[in-house]
């Protein structure tokens, strides 16, 4: 085999060890981030495209469960959208109102648990679910 070729062999060999082993080394270090189904305050999920973290619950003024109101009450969650670029871009979003985000819009579906008469929610009880609709 001509010499040319055996360095060719060799230096394509020592680039495919390289990219393989950094790519493990690289899976390791990643932790793998949770669907936007079951989202604590101050965990990060991915909503069917954009990175958001719920910060804090603004407002709970939901009807109690076994308890007759007016008003049903709503919900209101401080968020950030953590963009590719790596800002954080605040908003707001309302339970089940459709909120502009990114190319599209982001929907707080459910907030857990129900709120009862006789016990305040403690704001790491709270779980969240939300769903993006758009993206190209």
């Amino acid at each position: 085999m001509p010499q040319m070729q055996k360095m060719f062999r060799a230096a394509t060999l020592s680039l495919v060890t390289a990219a393989t082993v950094s790519a493990c080394a690289a899976s390791r270090d990643v932790t793998a981030l949770p669907d936007a189904a079951n989202v604590a305050i101050g965990q990060r999920a991915y909503a069917d495209g954009p990175l958001i973290q719920p910060v804090a619950v603004i407002e709970d003024s939901r009807c109690p469960v076994r308890v007759a109101c007016v008003w049903a009450g709503r919900v209101r969650v401080k968020m950030l959208w953590l963009r590719p670029n790596g800002d954080a871009q605040p908003f707001e979003v309302v339970l089940g109102e459709p909120t502009p985000l990114a190319d599209g819009t982001i929907t707080l579906e459910s907030v857990h648990p129900d709120k009862r008469p006789d016990r305040p929610i403690k704001p790491g009880d709270y779980r969240f679910a939300f769903r993006f609709m758009g993206g190209l």
